[in-house]
């Protein structure tokens, strides 16, 4: 594990000979080898590998058993100076009885055996012909002339990983054994398998890996048999995948004729984590009777691994989804949000501010949606532009080209609000030259004081900026109803190029306002009437904060880490400088303005992070950054 907690794991599918356990031995020991120049830590082979799966009668035959233990010991002796742990598939008699198992091996040693609990014996799978499954009487079996561990066994690395084992069939079952297995510790689950191609099974397979990981909050490591099986009934493709608590590393290519090494690091701090967060995983320990599960200790040697050399994509944007339909999805949360709330208060009439940004113009496609659904006269929707001494003209024409592309019927009403913030100054004795923070919030706190003063006012300002406290206290900061509270900025701009490509009659105004700078427009223009306030300027690129809070709130991923991963993520895009000067920005922000979100109205939680203080974020308004700072 590098210090950032990242394991290295590796699944095969060999390339060898049915029934010629020498040939696989050798085909083996090739990728293991290969694997220790990788530096991968975990490694799995299919089901029965050292044999092969569809060898069926032949296990009968004492000459296979024989050879098996035979190719066992030599891939021992070949292995021996490799820190690979690694599991291979083959049969193992005990006492009279047969089972199919796993291997386990570490530097010349086995560390283990792990039996098959289910066995399938329908259509065109009859293991029981063979195998028996394990009913946990044995718990040790002698190999090589050594007692090694046998039964249900969870192997702790020195690593920081705890692996666990089921083979096949044990997956699809309807208790699976990984699911005591992670409840014994194991975070890496390992499924050495014998799966056939059906049409359609690919995909379910690898639903069922993925939920598993997901619900046991494990990596899951899966490989199949490959093309080395008899094909006189059925075919094997080789299917393999790696899933990190339900998402997806990676996806091996079927029909391989070479045997093949795929690699991912998986995130065993993260897994860790996400169990200390959900309570009912440690419920679960609590209720289960686990002590029919051995606990065997490995000692594996930690490499110097390049840091940057990470074998897994780190997604740059992560709020942003890659389906249009979660994009739908996501609106019509905030749209229900929002009509639930109108039809509780009976309220018909709503104001919001159209400044022509990306925020409000979100709102806006919101609450009309909102009134469509609950069949309400659009002329309700009191749409009220505020022109001060930093609008520009593209957001202003962008503000009233909108409302006239929906085409709805709206109340759309301009208020300057320049002469009502020249009193305001004069009153407080503030020197309107002074382009200070009293100069920005006034203006800010004078137009929601409109937007409250007219009616039920429905709040513009996003995730991102609540996070970062970029928002003026009881200014935009104040709603009575926050349809964006829950939406990062980079989502944002998502939404409504979704809703653009959907609505050919708004398109062009949608792409103009997601292209215009993102700014709150209270600093004066310059001689050219062009914005000099640019956010981005100030704070840094919004997709990079956004990609801090994903990983920090989400994830709850250390300072040090989250520099680390931000820089493969936006690697030949910004700097190394460039990101610890916006990461310090974003703690200093964030552990700031607390104080902000502790009073925040009613909004939408639409993702898995979220900032309501009722809800995802207890936190003191006075807490210390600085364990946080690097």
């Amino acid at each position: 594990m590098n210090k950032y907690g990242f394991i290295r794991c590796g699944i095969s599918s060999i390339h060898g000979e049915l029934g010629n356990v020498q040939a696989n031995v050798q085909a083996i020991s090739e990728v293991v080898q290969r694997a220790e120049k990788e530096e991968v830590k975990v490694l799995i082979f299919p089901e029965l590998s050292i044999t092969g799966y569809t060898v069926q009668d032949m296990f009968l035959n004492t000459s296979i058993r024989q050879e098996s233990l035979k190719g066992l010991e030599k891939l021992c002796n070949e292995t021996r100076n490799t820190g690979v742990l690694f599991v291979i598939g083959m049969p193992i008699a005990v006492g009279g009885i047969m089972y199919n198992a796993a291997v386990v091996l570490l530097s010349g040693k086995i560390m283990g055996v792990v039996p098959k609990t289910y066995l399938p014996n329908n259509c065109e799978f009859y293991e029981k012909r063979w195998f028996s499954p394990y009913k946990g009487k044995e718990k040790s079996v002698n190999l090589l002339g050594e007692s090694v561990p046998f039964g249900n066994i969870v192997f702790e690395s020195s690593l920081g990983f705890t692996l666990g084992i089921e083979i096949c069939e044990d997956l699809w079952s309807v208790i699976p054994p990984s699911l005591l297995l992670s409840l014994s510790g194991a975070n890496i689950i390992a499924n050495l398998s014998a799966s056939n191609e059906l049409i359609g099974k690919d995909e379910y397979r690898k639903e069922l890996v993925k939920t598993q990981s997901a619900r046991t909050h494990s990596a899951y490591l899966y490989t199949s048999a490959g093309l080395m099986e008899s094909t006189t009934d059925i075919v094997f493709g080789g299917s393999g995948y790696i899933f990190e608590d339900g998402k997806e590393l990676l996806s091996a290519n079927r029909y391989e004729w070479e045997s093949t090494l795929h690699i991912a690091d998986v995130d065993v701090e993260y897994l860790d984590n996400e169990r200390i967060k959900d309570k009912t995983f440690g419920d679960s320990i609590q209720n289960f009777d686990l002590s029919n599960i051995q606990k065997v200790r490995v000692n594996q040697v930690s490499n110097e691994q390049d840091e940057k050399d990470l074998r897994r994509y780190i997604e740059p944007y992560p709020f942003v989804p890659k389906r249009k339909t979660d994009c739908e999805e996501i609106f019509n949360i905030q749209t229900y949000g929002l009509a639930r709330r109108l039809r509780h208060i009976h309220c018909k009439e709503v104001t919001i501010g159209i400044s022509g940004g990306l925020d409000s113009t979100l709102a806006f496609l919101v609450v009309v949606n909102a009134f469509k659904k609950l069949n309400l006269d659009t002329k309700g929707i009191h749409g009220i532009t505020m022109p001060g001494f930093g609008t520009s003209k593209r957001t202003y024409n962008n503000s009233l080209k909108l409302a006239e592309a929906l085409g709805v019927q709206i109340s759309l009403e301009e208020i300057s609000i320049k002469d009502a913030c020249i009193q305001h100054f004069k009153d407080i004795g503030h020197d309107m030259n002074n382009h200070n923070l009293v100069y920005e919030n006034a203006q800010a706190r004078e137009r929601t004081q409109i937007l409250m003063d007219k009616g039920f006012t429905i709040g513009t300002g996003d995730f991102s900026e609540l996070g970062l406290g970029w928002c003026t206290y009881n200014g935009d900061h104040m709603s009575m109803y926050g349809v964006n509270a829950s939406i990062p900025k980079t989502l944002v701009k998502h939404i409504i190029l979704w809703y653009a490509e959907e609505n050919e009659e708004c398109r062009g105004v949608l792409k103009d306002i997601v292209d215009t700078p993102i700014s709150p427009e209270l600093l004066p223009l310059d001689g050219q009437g062009n914005i000099t306030q640019k956010t981005e300027s100030n704070l840094g690129p919004y997709e990079v904060h956004d990609f801090f809070f994903y990983n920090f709130l989400r994830r709850g991923t250390s300072g040090g880490k989250l520099l680390f991963l931000a820089e493969i993520a936006f690697k030949d895009i910004y700097t190394k400088e460039q990101l610890c000067e916006w990461y310090k920005i974003f703690i200093n922000k964030f552990f700031g303005s607390q104080f902000k979100r502790d009073c925040v109205p009613g909004g939408p939680k639409v993702g898995s992070a979220a900032l309501s203080p009722r809800g995802d974020l207890r936190m003191p308004a006075d807490m210390s950054s600085e364990v946080w700072k690097i």
